[in-house]
């Protein structure tokens, strides 16, 4: 992943050619979700939709390591369907036409978590396919050049988040921007600044109207209480990707969030999820 909160320092606290024709093992199984969704759906009349990377993600950044979108469910009366793609940014999941396949899909009353960031940040001289223009406005945009030399006009984060936010209010679902989880990156006993895209997000919501959960506060004043020496056994692999553990702990600082925010989705919280044993205060 392409994480430029670690790349260029902490900043202010707190990212094969198939035969058309014949459908792949895993465009099979995909059709098969989204069968076993519809049929949850219509027996509980509301499912959550999750968009996001590979800290959301099924299967994680790989080697053992999961996303907390994957732990969600376990905390809700409703299906969860996690649509996260690893390695994804706010710009990619629209530009491959992911937002489009989620906007299609979700219905009236569904709830649609969206969260970026991990990937967003520039990339450097050569466009890398994730980076958004720099901006916290939706009309701010750079001209990248593209690995064959060719060059392409891109956007900021929120006028990817924000067009795909109105368009599912649109549709009447229920969208809820989330801010990006935290790096395991400690300055003393506290965790390194959020990245630029955890305003970005707070703005999005704002700008949108929609419930904004604070994730990477809500899984950092956690980490905070349990310690540097416990979270780090959390990340496996790098300072991103959580293992099972992390990632149910980072599900949890999530639910901890949507109750504290007073979410239309907290009703849908189940008693396991209001058990949820965290730290400190709401924020």
């Amino acid at each position: 992943m392409n994480e430029d909160a670690y790349k260029k320092g902490p900043s202010k606290h707190r990212e094969l050619p198939l035969n058309p024709l014949l459908p792949s093992t895993k465009m099979r199984a995909t059709s098969l979700s989204f069968v076993l969704t519809a049929i949850a759906s219509v027996a509980y009349g509301q499912t959550v939709y999750l968009a996001g990377d590979s800290t959301m993600a099924k299967g994680g950044g790989g080697s053992g390591t999961d996303g907390w979108g994957q732990y969600l469910g376990q905390y809700l009366s409703i299906p969860t369907v996690n649509m996260a793609i690893a390695g994804r940014s706010a710009r990619s999941y629209t530009d491959e036409g992911r937002f489009t396949t989620l906007i299609n899909t979700a219905k009236k009353g569904d709830f649609v978590i969206i969260e970026f960031g991990h990937n967003d940040g520039t990339s450097g001289a050569v466009d890398n396919g994730r980076e958004d223009a720099v901006g916290s406005d939706t009309t701010t945009t750079t001209t990248v050049t593209e690995s064959d030399g060719s060059t392409k006009v891109i956007h900021t984060f929120n006028y990817y988040m924000e067009n795909a936010v109105n368009s599912l209010k649109a549709k009447g679902a229920i969208p809820i921007i989330s801010s990006q989880t935290p790096d395991n990156i400690w300055s003393g006993n506290v965790l390194s600044p959020a990245s630029r895209f955890v305003g970005y997000a707070q703005l999005g919501a704002s700008q949108t109207g929609v419930t904004y959960v604070d994730h990477f506060n809500y899984v950092a004043t956690q980490y905070e209480s349990i310690g540097q020496s416990t979270v780090n056994t959390y990340y496996p692999i790098d300072h991103t990707h959580t293992s099972v553990t992390g990632a149910t702990v980072v599900a949890q600082a999530f639910v901890r969030g949507l109750v504290c925010g007073k979410s239309a989705l907290a009703s849908k919280v189940n008693s396991a999820g209001h058990a949820v044993p965290l730290s400190g205060k709401c924020l």
